[in-house]
């Protein structure tokens, strides 16, 4: 089916081309949410009679896109999970998640705008994209945590398995430590006999 998209669709084209897609996509998706037209001469001359308004909203969304991406790229959003001793979550972290907790803070966000690169499985931060306009994106870093403690210490830079691993040795050299005390202390009794 051939449709003229009225805003620009990503790996699709821009506001004003006609593009050939598959029935279902434009029928299900393109026609619904108002991103385009069926591509037919009375659809053709709608667009061309309404295409300064198009361009003028597109212009004024992707200003209002812009500003918002200026305070939402760099943000951190932190998200409370169960997680085993390793790392690994019990579940994952969702584009609902992601969302609920980026709107909890302030921002205005839908699950639809959030790209994942992968499913967040582990502890720790990860970088994900949110899509604001289809020419404008913001980059925000969700903390995947047990508690808002362990959240503050991974924001510092460190990660829970180095931690772990830090209070491992430090156990390990505290145990070495007594030992040498309890045979420091056994040599010094056998000499005395």
């Amino acid at each position: 089916m051939d449709v003229i998209l009225l805003e620009r669709v990503a790996k699709l084209g821009q506001m004003g081309e006609v593009v050939s897609v598959k029935d279902g996509y434009a029928r299900n998706f393109l026609l619904p949410s108002g991103k385009a037209l069926r591509a037919n001469e009375a659809n053709k001359a709608k667009f061309e009679a309404d295409k300064a308004q198009l361009e003028a909203r597109n212009l004024e969304t992707k200003k209002e896109a812009e500003a918002l991406a200026a305070t939402l790229t760099g943000q951190q959003f932190v998200v409370i999970r169960s997680a085993s001793d390793s790392g690994a979550l019990y579940g994952s972290v969702s584009l609902r998640d992601i969302a609920e907790v980026a709107t909890a803070g302030g921002f205005s966000i839908d699950r639809k705008q959030v790209v994942l690169q992968g499913a967040i499985k582990e502890l720790g931060l990860h970088s994900v994209t949110v899509v604001l306009h289809p020419e404008v994106e913001a980059t925000i870093t969700i903390n995947a945590a047990r508690s808002n403690e362990e959240a503050e210490i991974q924001a510092s830079g460190k990660s829970i398995q180095e931690l772990a691993a830090e209070e491992e040795q430090a156990a390990a050299d505290e145990i070495a430590e007594l030992f040498d005390d309890v045979g420091g202390a056994a040599a010094d009794s056998d000499e005395d006999l």
